[in-house]
């Protein structure tokens, strides 16, 4: 079936599924597969829960005398070549977002400064993969003014074949950085993947947003039309290249800074942003709002009123303790940002829970070295809790050196649990930080 006819199908439906534990009445259900599962065999069970329609790939399982079912060679390409032509026939206006730290925050922030003005379609959580990015796109209506679609990536063509679903008309990335170099090889890999959504707009006659201040992004982004942001010094002057510029007034331990546009009056935010990092993507989503039309008013509004919830630059206050939670990844970049962050933090009894970096490849061991030297060349920690393997081996390597005595050893998170669970910490700011696979969040009950 041609994917003209499929989509005429999708819209007499309410929407699209590829969950059979959110199967209804009215629903199409695409049946993808995975290591372990095969929708598939879910189809006749979502069209038995009311499914209008269920779309397959799986030939032996199909029943060519119930025209409710759908038979595609591929089910994956299938979801994303009928985002595709969604987002054609609306036509609505996408950001494209992509980065090796910080897209995530961007992304929300964006959000909330354009969702003050305009009806906004935005990515779900970190649902910016091959297929949720599709599912994201196929959840926009005519109602939508703007999209802003989150893209993440671990392997080069990542980011090209998400631009092909998504067709973003302008893009941002928010930096470049050593991640995923399991994947991506090196830092040049990682910026040749990130540079796909440069591409496409080029290429389609678009345009980024661009963070004037990194010398890696404003090289990419030459010969693409730009629209300037950046950091300036307290006693810096006005860059004609800027549509907006910043500078950091504190982080004590929220975020605070002011911004302009170009030679207008200073306006001062407040946020609920733990990180001086997050500067940079404040001064992003302003520039996408001030861009499309938001005032400058509600910008900052929607940047000071923005509440994060996602373990990422999160303040959480127990009844012993005040954590820093970011722990939803972790690269050497956003590793290092963070203890600097925390270093300046003016607070008592300071510890780190860090996990293992995951997916650096042949330069994780020299990550994980170089960040136990920052750590423990900075008096400011008075204990330290390594999650992993591979700070192990960094211990290790290092066990001669009398500093360590502040450093404590877990093999994986719940070696840590059994000793949090018998020695508890009161009284500690504590910065938690680590990949997702080490699991740090599922210590945050004990602290």
């Amino acid at each position: 079936m041609e994917i003209q006819d499929i989509y005429s199908r999708f819209l007499e439906c309410t929407g699209l599924t590829t969950d059979s534990r959110k199967c209804g009445p009215g629903l199409m259900f695409l049946a993808l597969k995975g290591e372990r599962f095969d929708g598939n065999e879910y189809a006749k069970a979502a069209l038995e829960q009311g499914c209008r329609y269920a779309v397959m790939d799986n030939p032996t399982l199909y029943d060519a005398g119930d025209s409710r079912m759908i038979l595609v060679e591929d089910s994956l390409k299938t979801l994303q070549q009928l985002a595709a032509h969604h987002r054609r026939v609306l036509g609505t206006p996408v950001i494209g977002i992509t980065g090796t730290n910080g897209k995530t925050t961007t992304k929300e922030l964006c959000n909330a400064v354009m969702s003050s003005t305009f009806r906004t379609l935005c990515t779900a959580g970190n649902l910016n993969n091959s297929i949720g990015v599709p599912l994201t796109i196929l959840g926009m209506d005519s109602s939508h003014e703007y999209a802003i679609i989150e893209m993440g990536a671990s392997h080069p063509g990542d980011i090209d074949e998400l631009v092909h679903i998504s067709q973003p008309d302008c893009g941002l990335i928010t930096n470049v950085g050593m991640a995923h170099l399991l994947g991506f090889g090196s830092f040049e890999g990682v910026k040749k993947t990130k540079g796909e959504l440069y591409d496409w707009l080029r290429a389609h006659g678009g345009f980024a947003f661009v963070n004037r201040a990194d010398a890696d992004l404003t090289g990419m982004a030459r010969d693409l039309p730009t629209v300037g942001y950046g950091q300036v010094s307290t006693q810096g002057t006005p860059n004609e290249d800027l549509l907006v510029e910043g500078r950091l007034l504190g982080c004590t331990p929220y975020l605070e800074f002011e911004w302009r546009e170009k030679d207008g009056q200073w306006h001062t935010v407040k946020t609920h942003l733990i990180g001086a990092y997050n500067l940079n993507n404040a001064l992003a989503a302003i520039s996408v709002g001030l861009h499309f039309g938001v005032s400058e008013q509600s910008a900052s509004e929607a940047v000071s009123n923005y509440v994060p919830s996602n373990n990422r630059s999160q303040l959480t206050v127990t009844d012993r303790n005040r954590l820093v939670v970011d722990a939803y990844n972790a690269n050497p970049s956003s590793m290092r940002a963070a203890l600097d962050n925390f270093s300046l933090m003016d607070a008592p009894d300071k510890v780190l829970i860090l996990g293992d970096m995951r997916e650096l490849g042949e330069s994780s061991a020299a990550a994980h070295c170089n960040i136990l030297e920052i750590i423990l060349s900075n008096d400011s920690f008075s204990q330290v809790f390594l999650v992993g393997n591979e700070f192990a081996s960094a211990f290790r390597a290092m066990q001669d050196t009398d500093s360590l005595k502040q450093v404590s050893l877990f093999e994986n998170v719940e070696k840590l649990q059994e000793h949090l669970s018998s020695s508890p910490l009161s009284g500690k700011t504590i910065l938690v930080k680590g990949s997702n696979s080490t699991r740090l969040t599922s210590l945050l009950p004990l602290l």
